[in-house]
């Protein structure tokens, strides 16, 4: 990935989106990798201080109360927003949520890549949302779906997530955000 990506804590938000043990189990192409990647990206934005919020799904048929990889779970203080389409802003107040917590910029990571990943990529980006994607953190039931998407090989494509903010690894965030 390589790319070159600043994080300023005090104005920065990780997302952890739909990363319950159902959905992780059912659409991840590497629960046990994408849930120990998650884990790496949470611990590294408590210690600097950059908050966390989960999105959860709700109100669908099919998809039980959020339960978490021990791993994962939320820590006391952060924000659980709960919604009940695939992206995590058009039925949720999360973009109010994250402007009363003065945050312009996202850390995305989440299952599904072509999913909710990239849902709430699009309705971000067109926020004005500065945003990264933890590529390694993220999953896709398709592998090769989740590189079309996270890699650059289509720099013109506007499917390629790098066309709207940064993708990096699990270790180039944690340097991004002075904590590796």
């Amino acid at each position: 990935m390589t790319q070159q990506a600043t994080i300023d804590q005090g104005k920065t938000a990780v997302l952890i989106m739909d990363f319950n043990r159902f959905i992780v189990e059912q659409y991840a192409s590497d629960p046990q990798g994408v849930v120990q990647k998650a884990a790496r990206v949470l611990q590294g934005a408590r210690q600097a201080g950059i908050p966390v919020v989960y999105v959860v799904p709700g109100g669908r048929e099919g998809i039980p109360e959020p339960e978490f990889h021990a791993e994962i779970t939320p820590a006391q203080g952060e924000k659980m927003v709960t919604k009940s389409r695939i992206g995590s802003f058009s039925t949720t107040g999360l973009d109010a949520l994250l402007r009363q917590m003065g945050r312009d910029t996202l850390v995305l990571m989440g299952v599904a890549t072509s999913g909710c990943v990239l849902s709430t990529l699009r309705w971000a980006a067109d926020l004005n949302y500065k945003l990264v994607v933890v590529a390694d953190a993220c999953s896709d039931p398709d592998p090769e779906v989740h590189r079309v998407l996270t890699e650059n090989a289509h720099p013109n494509s506007f499917l390629t997530f790098s066309r709207l903010g940064s993708v990096l690894s699990t270790q180039e965030f944690l340097q991004a955000a002075g904590v590796a």
